[in-house]
Parts: C-alpha cells; structure tokens; sequence
C-alpha cells in the first residue's frame, strides 16, 4: 500500500485537493479518497493518468523510486 502513502503525498505537495484530482481525471472524489486509504487500488489507466496530472513518473506514483531490484 506504499502507492497510497505517495499518492497522497504527491497530491498534497502539488497543492490540489481530491477532488480536483478526481476532476482531472474523471473519477469521483471517493474514489481518490480510497486509493489513499489503501482500500482500493486504481487501474493502470488511472495510474497514468494520475502520473500525468500530478507531473510525475509511475514509478514514483507507485513508490517505486530510488529502488534496486535484488
């Protein structure tokens, strides 16, 4: 659930609220709400979406950044 925690995080350092999110991308404001909460998680689409509005890489978006495979 690390994506949730970033999520967050990145929309917050953007300065936008759930639901402008939600507005950029068209989904509703609760759904935002439960993919920072960890209760659900978005599909690729909104992924990519989300990386786009929010001027940041998948991986990133995911928590993924700065990580080494073993």
């Amino acid at each position: 659930m690390k994506y949730a925690l970033k999520l967050r995080e990145i929309r917050e350092s953007k300065g936008l609220s759930q639901r402008r999110v939600a507005d950029g991308i068209s989904v509703s404001p609760s759904a935002v709400a439960q993919w920072e909460l960890g209760l659900n998680d978005p599909s690729m689409k909104n992924i990519h979406a989300l990386a786009d509005l929010l001027d940041c890489t998948t991986d990133r978006l995911l928590g993924r950044d700065g990580q080494t495979s073993a």
